[in-house]
């Protein structure tokens, strides 16, 4: 049975897919492209969504499959700025791992699999309507053949271009950056040539430019290559063009060679103000498109998936009342802001064009980034671990909404494997026994220790703090739990 109709497979759709199946929800994923990603395209996975990935369950492949960036160097008028580093990040990843798309939807694809889960190819949305317990959906296949499909809920993870969100009509605000840029993934050789496990970023009068490791001894090349008239493309760059634009920003030293994928972007921020519209759902690049500054776009598109799939996989199996999706738009929504918000100002921090602007900036991060804080509050921010739920209607208490650190975990991952539930961390074993007694369908059968003596805390299954109060106010996590599912007159947990 399908529960879910996913529209668009690419690291988001494969995410949203995986993780609902891996909970014993049926999903069909289709795509209207004939075959994956062939592209590099988003290169780096960050240290939260690889956490996220460790209740996943695939973790360990994508370590395998990818190359371990511990910082990054700024440079600009022909000094060293400074050396942010990453191995400062609370987490047991702290690094940026650089992996091509190509591969992340090879693993994810693989991984979905083990679940039972195909995409479907070469099959397009064409139009679909929303009835009160499902949506009826309309499928074109690459045959001409045409389907209609009904299933309780529709996923839009199609990307920038989203039929689901033009089918809802929602409006996609935002704006164009003016410069054009140019992006390839070349070797580099030579004595000037950053280390191969480092993200260099080359500040200089005539714009940015930006070197990715990529694993297999590659690298990108990202810079501005400014403005073009409208209505008139850029012609694909050469590589005789990128070395001369490498020489000149990067100082010489460095040969550029074997290039892979040559061509030219323009960076578009956009959002639409909410992820759901009854019983459709947007996720990835469908809600928010940004800066690609900070690598974060394809992190907080699986992210979304993450917190999405969770919430649906205990609505659709009867764990929790229907209610618990009204949290899903407003807590991705706000880190959509977020994410777009630190992505626009980076960009507009690296293409500053005033001479004086430039000379007063680079004064500014040569002065900031020796300070020891200001490194590591960057690597932080980079790596998504302080992405928080403060203000969601999940939120109660002191701390709630804030990431549980995995050393205080006690076991496995909250949320990993075939279960949805919220954890219990208490110091009173007895008692909080008899609160999973009391909930079964919504908590882990056992409740772990507390780290903290005094606190009562319960977890949901993507390991942030719902609950967080003191021993003595169990009434108040029974009042919480009952507001998600109530129990019925036997307390089993039911829902009614």
């Amino acid at each position: 049975m399908t529960d879910c109709l996913i529209v668009g497979a690419g690291p988001v759709g494969l995410t949203m897919a995986a993780e609902l199946a891996r909970y014993g929800v049926g999903v069909r994923l289709i795509d209207r492209a004939p075959h994956a990603t062939e592209t590099s395209k988003a290169l780096v996975v960050w240290s939260r969504t690889l956490e996220l990935m460790d209740r996943m369950g695939c973790s360990q492949a994508f370590l395998e499959a990818g190359l371990r960036a511990p910082g990054a160097s700024i440079r600009g008028g022909g000094r060293t700025l400074g050396h942010p580093r990453f191995d400062t990040i609370a987490s047991a990843y702290n690094f940026a791992l650089m992996i091509p798309q190509r591969d992340t939807e090879r693993l994810l694809a693989a991984h979905a699999r083990a679940f039972g889960v195909e995409v479907e190819r070469q099959v397009e949305l064409i139009g679909f309507t929303e009835a009160c317990d499902g949506v009826e959906a309309r499928l074109r296949h690459a045959n001409g053949y045409e389907e209609t499909v009904q299933a309780p809920w529709l996923l839009g993870c199609d990307g920038a271009h989203s039929a689901v969100r033009h089918g809802l009509g929602l409006a996609f605000t935002g704006s164009a950056q003016g410069d054009d840029w140019l992006l390839t993934d070349v070797r580099l050789d030579g004595p000037g040539a950053p280390p191969p496990d480092e993200i260099a970023t080359y500040l200089h009068r005539d714009g940015p430019c930006v070197i990715f490791p990529i694993p297999n001894g590659r690298a990108r090349v990202v810079a501005t290559v400014g403005k073009t008239e409208a209505g008139h493309a850029r012609p694909d760059p050469t590589l005789a063009e990128v070395q001369a634009l490498v020489d000149r920003r990067a100082g010489g030293d460095i040969r550029v060679s074997d290039p892979v994928w040559l061509t030219n972007f323009r960076i578009n921020e956009r959002k639409v103000s909410e992820y759901r519209r009854g019983r459709v759902f947007l996720a990835g690049d469908a809600a928010h498109i940004h800066s690609p500054a900070g690598g974060q776009g394809m992190n907080t598109g699986m992210q979304d998936a993450v917190n999405l799939a969770w919430k649906l996989a205990m609505v659709i199996r009867g764990m929790a009342g229907e209610g618990l999706l009204d949290s899903y738009s407003p807590e991705r929504s706000a880190v959509g802001d977020l994410v777009l918000r630190n992505a626009g100002r980076l960009t507009d921090l690296a293409t500053l064009s005033n001479p004086a602007a430039q000379f007063a900036r680079n004064l500014a991060l040569r002065f900031l980034l020796g300070l020891h804080a200001v490194r590591d509050r960057i690597a932080t921010t980079m790596s998504e671990i302080e992405i928080a739920y403060r203000e969601s209607p999940l939120s109660h208490g002191p701390g709630a909404g804030a990431r549980w650190p995995p050393e205080a975990y006690a076991g496995l991952p909250p949320g990993a494997g075939g279960e949805s539930r919220f954890v219990l961390y208490a110091a009173d074993m007895r008692r909080g026994a008899a609160l999973t007694r009391r909930f079964p369908r919504l908590l882990e059968p056992a409740p772990r220790p507390s780290p903290e003596r005094s606190d009562l805390v319960i977890v949901r299954p993507d390991g942030y703090v719902a609950l967080a109060a003191r021993e003595a106010a169990w009434d108040d996590a029974e009042r919480y739990l009952s507001t998600l599912a109530r129990a019925d007159e036997r307390g089993t947990g039911a829902i009614s």
